[in-house]
């Protein structure tokens, strides 16, 4: 049985880089393009009538941003994951975009290159950067000790590192999305790291593997 492609929406305001994302997809077999738009509301929009398995959104479209953007698709719960892309290293949009549940942030300069590595590590529920960003956060995140945490918060921990949404964890543990976003707040103190990719890191590197 042939497997099926994966689904993805495609969002930036410039055509070239739309022409060029779309030409790395279509260079190879198992991807489908359901969609493209041009800004954040018709990215929306677009995600919400196709249900992409994986949304590739600018990160400073107009009308809405890729922040604004990520976090109104992942409301949707349908189960689509976000790839951020943009031109910029600054640890505000990458933050940003990981803070409002991306899954990967690949800078446009690199994504023809890395594209194919991200939608599956994306898939696989995993956090994708590209290097130059991931050397940003990695700057900024300077780690406690997990014997720090308590058993619940260790377990949300595995959880972000599984590339969940506060939602998804919400539901796993049987908690409100408040209380996870408590926890995730606490753990962050403790472990004096700021950003969900760090937190990923930092788990993988301790032996918190991602719960299945």
């Amino acid at each position: 049985m042939t497997a099926k492609p994966i689904r993805i929406l495609l969002a930036d305001d410039h055509d070239m880089v739309r022409a060029g994302i779309r030409s790395v997809l279509s260079a190879r077999a198992g991807f489908e393009v359901v969609a493209e738009v041009e800004d954040g509301a018709a990215a929306v929009r677009a995600a919400e009538q196709h249900a992409p398995d994986v949304a590739i959104l600018d990160v400073t479209m107009p009308v809405l941003n890729g922040i604004a953007a990520t976090e109104r698709i992942l409301a949707m719960g349908k189960g689509t994951r976000v790839i951020g892309l943009s031109m910029h290293t600054d640890r505000q949009f990458i933050d940003g975009m990981l803070r409002a549940g991306a899954s990967a942030y690949l800078l446009k300069n690199t994504a023809a290159r890395e594209l194919n590595d991200a939608i599956a590590a994306v898939m696989a529920g995993t956090i994708y950067l590209s290097p130059p960003a991931a050397e940003v956060l990695e700057s900024h995140d300077k780690g406690g000790k997990a014997g720090d945490l308590s058993p619940r918060e260790r377990e949300v921990l595995q959880l972000l590192a599984a590339g969940k949404s506060s939602k998804e964890i919400a539901d796993a543990l049987f908690l409100s999305v408040r209380t996870v976003e408590t926890y995730r707040g606490q753990i962050m103190d403790k472990l004096n790291i700021r950003t969900i990719a760090g937190l990923t890191k930092y788990a993988l590197r301790q032996g918190l593997t991602p719960m299945e």
